[in-house]
């Protein structure tokens, strides 16, 4: 017999084993997308596939397929398609079952360009993840764990996470902001976007302007290496450059002059940088007087409260695995983290010399908002 438990045990209870279902099934997809198991499953199509063909089509077992199959189709990440396959002289033969992905499932796990896609998310969480030792000794003797560490699976899905959006979208929102717009669109145009990554924004950029001059600035070189490399691939190679230096070092900048800058852009990298109000102040530096300057960051809420939305428990996840981790690694950091609300960057703002922050009237891109720090 099963004792009683009390209403607030049971809640609770309740609430920890939907935790472990959901990060028990997030291992799951993780596994599908290693093995290769997510595509076998699109190319077969609506027929579906038998745990035998899966694990023939991908060079992998047939008993762990099974497993997965049986355990995507009940958390109802897959669905089954047949239980019973015809007769066989006179004979019906159990065949076992089949297996297909649902509508709607190549899209969000497979299709790199497409708006919906996830699994760049799912790969950034599980790199971080996999640094718990090191997550282990910086939360309990302080530093932390860096980009460089967590490597390059964190690195290479938050830009494939944003490229997407940067790609079909960035040009299309700021033209939708007239200032802006009108000051991007000046004949040569200097424009900086600092913390660049792997260069989507900064082409973006360039395709959506290309009377301007962009540069994209990051300190990680390796990201710098692949920017310079889509930059080749995209064919915009003469129209966007790439630089490594230290965004919070004003010399480092290499050739950006002092009020040199129509705009400066840093696309969700401020909550990342160990000092963002020397970054900011760098920025009013370099832009002109009649320039622009823009933030984009997580669409979090202005203040904490517990009644956070899926949006907040999502960027404190990464927040705890990845972004935290990686601007204490640098001593005397700020210590932002992903939630970065909008009063925390006005505080930055008004310390490092600008007067205001507008909110821009940019919607609906990703789980994004848009700053323009006032001159």
């Amino acid at each position: 017999m099963v004792p009683a438990m009390d209403e607030g045990v049971g809640a609770y209870s309740d609430r920890v084993v939907a935790a472990l279902l959901g990060y028990a099934e997030l291992a799951g997809i993780v596994l599908g997308d290693e093995l290769g198991w997510y595509a076998a499953l699109a190319e077969a199509g609506s027929a579906g596939v038998t745990p035998a063909g899966l694990a023939a089509g991908t060079g992998t077992q047939e008993r762990y397929a099974r497993e997965w199959l049986e355990q995507q189709s009940v958390a109802g990440f897959v669905a089954v398609v047949q239980d019973v396959a015809g007769a066989d002289a006179g004979q019906v033969r159990h065949a076992g079952p089949r297996f297909a992905l649902p509508p709607g499932a190549a899209e969000v796990l497979l299709q790199p360009d497409s708006l919906a896609g996830l699994m760049p998310m799912v790969r950034m969480l599980r790199a971080g993840v996999a640094q718990l030792p090191e997550l282990l000794q910086a939360y309990r003797h302080g530093g932390g764990v860096g980009w460089a560490q967590i490597g390059s699976e964190a690195r290479e899905s938050q830009a494939a996470g944003n490229k997407p959006w940067f790609e079909q979208r960035l040009g299309s929102a700021l033209a939708s902001v007239p200032d802006i717009h009108g000051v991007l669109s000046r004949q040569g145009a200097h424009i900086t976007d600092l913390g660049a990554g792997c260069g989507w924004s900064t082409l973006a950029l360039a395709n959506a302007y290309p009377g301007a001059a962009v540069v994209g600035i990051d300190i990680d070189g390796p990201s710098i290496e692949e920017a310079r490399s889509n930059a080749r691939r995209s064919g915009l190679e003469g129209r966007a450059t790439f630089r490594i230096a230290d965004a919070a070092d004003p010399g480092a900048a290499d050739a950006v002059a002092p009020g040199s800058q129509d705009a400066v852009f840093i696309f969700e990298a401020l909550h990342d940088m160990p000092f963002p109000v020397q970054v900011l102040a760098s920025v009013r530096a370099m832009v002109k007087p009649d320039g622009v300057v823009v933030v984009m960051d997580e669409a979090v809420a202005d203040a904490f409260g517990p009644d956070g939305d899926e949006l907040e428990r999502l960027m404190y996840a990464y927040s705890l695995f990845i972004c935290l981790p990686d601007s204490l690694s640098t001593p005397g950091s700020a210590g932002t983290g992903t939630v970065m609300r909008q009063p925390v960057l006005e505080r930055y703002a008004a310390e490092a010399g600008f007067p205001s922050v507008e909110r821009l009237p940019i919607e609906g891109f990703s789980d994004f908002r848009f700053y323009r720090l006032h001159l």
